[in-house]
Parts: structure tokens; C-alpha cells; sequence
């Protein structure tokens, strides 16, 4: 009897190795979800699990991001003031709830984001929407229509590119109404909880273990393909190989250059790939005197040794990329001049007093490929006397710690919110109040960077309507950005999913709020 009892043990073993025809299991890290509030989501993981929850006014063709289509808008148009847009919101749609989907749902989304004020806030504060003003400049005079009236006239393509941000999601005002705890606007219920309209309904989501999704088969494009979706978290990209072979998974997202060349020689394994806005980069925190020391940033930038970390490491998954605008936005430059040279990093660390060089905390997610790519940081900035120790932790405690500035020097991963140049020269280029308790947190603020100059420029190239002179404007900020910058650019980030051949339509858009679900189909 007990022969028959671990022979049934192994036979249902193994009729788990193959993910049940209607569910579509992916293996990732998502230990840097925080949060699925569109209004505060603001990582990888959760934003992406964010866009397959909810929809927004405005999508963009991510095979042609230039074409923008309606998503809730089923129209849209600006005045000739420059400041005052309408939008008509598409009938008969409804959330998950079942409750229809209004004008006045959009406008309660995009109020409540700004009086919350979370981490994303700033897409849409940038326009000049306040506690104070928001409720006139953002109304719904009928059902189905939704009118926003900026602060001053911008390129009518950079407010557009900003809707379709996370932050642009647009909630069930009823339902979030109902869990609302005092002025939190349901904040608190949101965070674990959704309320959208879009391709999937959340069924759970367990922190650093997996969350789960059901089809939304009344969603207004049309049923999903898949009845069922499983993220599990597999942070190693070991156990997501052997995972993805043996069958329990679907889809592994994170895999390095060795186990994507292994995977290439498997006759039922595929490779996706898609071209990412992401940029890979060392941030160096300006509170730390050693590093506020240009010549001392300039040396770490010629500390390392970019071509064989590419070749070694991230073949395959990140290209050498060393300006804030990624490849494919407007104003993007192809300039990278810095590479191994020690020889110059040790001049300029000497005429900054540190012939010697000097020792500095490196913050990194222990997770493939960041440690490893910080190991050869290490090794290659060792070269010119600079000793880093690396700090290893999960995404979320990273993302925390960073946030707080409280970091020497982190190597971090930083996606644009939306496809406009704006999102990544304000990120990097503007830091508004360098006090620590600013309402705008740019990258530059993480790195307690202040930069009038650079803010005020930054900002006026948001406000050119010529193309070409707004393309100039990004294109010479890039080049003194370069120079001068308490950022090591090191790669941009080419997104890769390996997969079993019997499915196939998981969309990689270029930004982490643009990888969609929905068209993924399983034979």
C-alpha cells in the first residue's frame, strides 16, 4: 500500500509539469511590488501588473509609438488656447464591478492622484494641477465628457504621452469610494486591491510569492485568450530555466546570457524579445562629499569597462547606452565616450586629493544581472584605488532606501513613464526642491543633485511646440548632462521572455507600464 501511495505521489508529480491548458504561468521577480494603486504604483512589477488591470483615456502602437489610439476616449482634441483639451468617453463600458465607466470615473482618477500626491503624482503636477485647482481644471460637465485645462500651453504630444502613464488609469470612483478610510481617497484598499476596467481581474496577489489573474471576458476589445494568468515569484535564473523546460512554467522573464544561448538550442523553447526605453545606471548620491567632487564622478566613469560587461554579462538583454534619453525618443544621441581608461580615471582622482582612491557603499538588487554587473563594477573601479562594498537586498527594500537618500552610490534600473523625451530629462535633469521633504522626487533629488540651471532648461524644452528645436534643446542638454551628471549611464535594456513554443502573444511594449497579456494565446 505504500509503494502505491508514493507511485501516486510521482504520477501526479509529474501531470504538474505541464501549466493547465487555459492558464498561462510566468516566472519573474516581483519582490519590488509595492503597490496597486495606479495613483502610487511606481516599480517594474506592479506597473505592469497595474496595466493589465486598468485602462486609460489614450494608448500608443508599441510597434509604432507615434500612433496614438483611444482606449476609454473614443475621441480627443485641443483647444486653441493650447491648454484646454476634451475628451469623449467611449459607451457602454464597464468596470469590473459592473458599474459603467464615465467621464466623472476619469476625472475622479486623475483628482485623486494629484491630492495623494504619491510618487507618480508628478506626471500629471507637472501641468500645474494643485490640491487647490484640480477640481476646476479637471471636470466631467456630462457623462461622457471629460475636460482638463493645463496651467500653460505644452506640445500637444507630450500631455497625450503623459495620459498613457500609470497614473493615467483610470478607476471605478464608486467602488473606490466605498473603501475609502477617511481623506485616503481608498488608498489603503487599492494597494492590495483593484478597481479597473481592463483585460483581467485580480484574484490575488501574495507579496514575493505570485499574484494571480482571471480573464475580464466582458473587457470592450474582446475576451482575452487565456482564461487564467500566474506570475510566480523566481528570482534566480537557474531555477527559471529549469522551470521553463521541464514545463512548470510558461514564460521566464529574467534569464541571463548563458541560460537564453542554452535555451536557444531547445527545439520547444522560443525567444521573445522587445526594445526597452529602460536604462541601467549608477546613481551617486551628491550628500556624500567624496562623490559631489565632479572630478571624482568623472573618474567612476572611466572605471569601467562597458564593452565586456556587455559581452560577458548582458549579451542579449542590455546594449552600451550612456545618455539619459534611451535610443527611439525624440532628441535621443548616440554619443558614448567614455570606456576603460585608468589611467585617466587615476589622474582625475588625484586632482581631486585621492591618489589613493577612497572606499563607498554600492547599493544593488539581489537579483540577476544587477549583482553581477556590480561585481565587475567592482573589480574594474578597484583598478583605480576606489574599493566598493555592495549592499544585496530585495527590490522593495532597495527601492525604499533609495528613495530616502540614504544611499552612497546604488546601481539601479529606471524606466520612462510615458513616450515623451520629457519623462527621462526630468527624471534625470530636474530637481525642483532639493530639500528632503520637496513634493517632487526626481531621480536628480534621490541624488540630492541641485540643479537650477539644468531644471529650468529642462522645463522650457516642455514647452517648445517646434519639433526640431525641442529635439536640439534634449540633444545639447544630453552632451553637458554627460559631463557633468552624478550618473554613471551604463546600458539600455533590450527586454527578453523565453518561452515554450505552444504559446505565444505576450506583447513587450517599450516601457514597463506597456507589457500586455491580453493577446497571449496557448495551444
Amino acid at each position: 500500500m505504500r509503494r502505491f501511495f508514493i507511485a501516486l505521489l510521482v504520477c501526479a508529480a509529474g501531470a504538474r509539469a505541464e501549466t493547465p491548458k487555459d492558464t498561462v504561468v510566468m516566472a519573474k521577480p516581483i519582490d519590488d511590488m509595492i503597490s496597486l494603486d495606479p495613483a502610487e504604483s511606481f516599480e517594474f512589477s506592479g506597473s505592469e501588473l497595474v496595466d493589465n488591470l486598468y485602462d486609460r483615456l489614450i494608448g500608443y502602437d508599441v510597434k509604432d509609438v507615434e500612433k496614438l489610439f483611444g482606449e476609454l476616449a473614443e475621441s480627443w482634441s485641443v483647444a486653441a488656447d493650447g491648454k484646454t483639451y476634451t475628451f469623449k468617453i467611449r459607451p457602454s463600458v464597464r468596470f469590473h464591478s459592473g458599474n459603467p465607466v464615465t467621464a466623472e470615473d476619469a476625472a475622479f482618477s486623475f483628482r485623486r492622484a494629484v491630492v495623494l500626491n504619491k510618487t507618480p503624482a508628478f506626471i500629471l503636477t507637472q501641468f500645474g494641477f494643485t490640491e487647490g485647482n484640480v477640481a476646476q481644471r479637471i471636470r466631467a460637465p456630462d457623462p461622457r465628457t471629460l475636460v482638463i485645462e493645463t496651467e500653460k500651453a505644452v506640445a500637444p504630444s507630450f500631455f497625450y504621452y503623459a495620459l498613457t502613464a500609470v497614473v493615467g488609469s483610470v478607476v471605478d470612483s464608486k467602488l473606490v469610494k466605498e473603501h475609502a478610510k477617511g481623506d485616503d481617497f481608498g488608498n489603503a484598499w487599492l494597494k492590495t486591491n483593484e478597481a479597473g476596467s481592463g483585460p483581467f481581474k485580480l484574484r490575488s496577489w501574495r507579496a514575493n510569492e505570485s499574484y494571480t489573474l482571471d480573464s475580464n471576458a466582458e473587457w470592450y476589445r474582446g475576451a482575452p485568450k487565456i482564461k487564467r494568468l500566474v506570475a510566480r515569484h523566481v528570482v534566480e535564473p537557474a531555477t527559471q530555466r529549469l522551470l521553463l523546460e521541464k514545463g512548470d512554467v510558461d514564460y521566464a522573464r529574467s534569464l541571463t546570457k548563458d541560460q537564453l544561448d542554452a535555451i536557444s538550442r531547445n527545439k520547444d523553447l522560443a525567444i521573445d524579445q522587445g526594445n526597452k526605453g529602460s536604462i541601467l545606471y549608477v546613481g551617486l548620491n551628491q550628500r556624500n562629499p567624496i562623490l559631489a567632487k565632479p572630478e571624482v564622478r568623472e573618474a567612476l566613469k572611466w572605471l569601467v569597462d562597458y564593452d565586456a560587461i556587455e559581452k560577458n554579462i548582458l549579451a542579449g538583454r542590455f546594449v552600451k547606452h550612456q545618455t539619459f534619453l534611451p535610443r527611439g525618443f525624440l532628441g535621443a544621441i548616440d554619443e558614448m565616450p567614455y570606456k576603460l581608461d585608468v589611467k585617466k580615471a587615476k589622474a582625475l582622482l588625484a586632482k581631486a586629493g585621492y591618489p589613493d582612491g577612497f572606499s563607498l557603499t554600492v547599493d544593488v538588487e539581489s537579483a540577476s544581472p544587477f549583482t553581477d554587473v556590480a561585481q565587475a563594477l567592482q573589480a574594474s573601479w578597484a583598478l583605480g584605488g576606489v574599493k566598493a562594498s555592495l549592499i544585496a537586498s530585495d527590490g522593495k527594500q532597495l527601492l525604499t532606501k533609495y528613495r530616502a537618500r540614504n544611499h552612497e552610490a546604488v546601481i539601479y534600473r529606471w524606466g520612462p513613464d510615458y513616450q515623451d523625451p520629457h519623462t527621462n530629462a526630468e527624471a534625470f535633469a530636474m530637481n525642483y526642491d532639493n530639500r528632503d521633504d520637496a513634493k517632487s522626487k526626481t531621480v536628480a533629488w534621490r541624488n540630492s543633485w541641485d540643479i537650477p540651471d539644468f531644471t529650468r532648461r529642462a522645463g522650457e524644452a516642455a514647452l517648445e511646440q517646434d519639433t526640431k528645436k525641442r529635439a536640439a534643446i534634449y540633444e545639447q542638454l544630453q552632451r553637458e548632462h554627460l559631463k557633468v551628471a552624478p550618473f554613471v549611464i551604463l546600458f539600455q535594456e533590450i527586454e527578453v521572455a523565453a518561452r515554450r513554443k505552444n504559446v505565444d502573444g505576450f506583447i513587450i511594449g517599450p516601457n514597463f507600464g506597456t507589457n500586455f497579456y491580453y493577446a497571449i494565446a496557448k495551444k
